[in-house]
C-alpha cells in the first residue's frame, strides 16, 4: 500500500529510524520494571529515550544549522541520559549483564551517529530556509 503523505527529511536519517527502534525497546523493556518504579526510573528512561528520536525531528524544522545542531546536542544529551538509567538499572538488577550490553552497544551506535550529524550540522553552508 503506498502512502500518501509527506516524508519529512529526519524520518530519512539513519539515526532517526535507529532511535525510533530503540525507544520502542526500551518501551517494552521497562513494562517489566517493579511496579513501584512506574513514576521514577520507569519514567525517567522511557522520556530520555524517547527524546532522542523527538529531538532530531523538532530540529530538522528549524532554519538554520546552527538551530538544528543545538536539538541534535538535545538529542546526544538525552542518549547520555539514558546511558545512566541503564547503569541504574543495572545496579539494581532489574537488567541482566548481556541485556545491559546489548543496550550500551545500541545506544553506543546511536550516539556516534549523533555526533556525526551534529559536526556535519555545524559545517553545512546550505540553511533551510534556502532549501525551501
Amino acid at each position: 500500500m503506498k502512502n500518501n503523505f509527506y516524508t519529512y527529511s529526519f524520518e530519512k536519517l539513519d539515526v532517526y529510524q535507529l532511535a525510533r527502534s530503540y525507544r520502542v525497546g526500551i518501551k517494552k523493556l521497562t513494562l517489566g520494571f517493579p511496579p513501584d518504579e512506574k513514576f521514577e526510573l520507569t519514567s525517567q528512561i522511557r522520556r530520555s529515550s524517547s527524546s532522542i528520536a523527538t529531538n532530531l525531528a523538532e530540529g530538522s524544522g528549524r532554519a538554520s544549522n546552527r538551530d538544528q545542531a543545538h536539538f541534535t546536542n538535545i538529542s546526544y544529551a538525552s542518549a547520555l541520559e539514558t546511558v545512566d538509567h541503564l547503569i541504574y538499572a543495572k545496579d539494581m538488577n532489574y537488567i541482566s549483564d548481556c541485556q545491559y550490553a546489548g543496550l550500551r552497544e545500541e545506544l553506543d551506535i546511536i550516539i556516534k551517529k549523533i555526533s556525526s550529524l551534529y559536526k556535519y550540522q555545524l559545517k553545512a553552508q546550505i540553511n533551510l530556509k534556502e532549501r525551501i
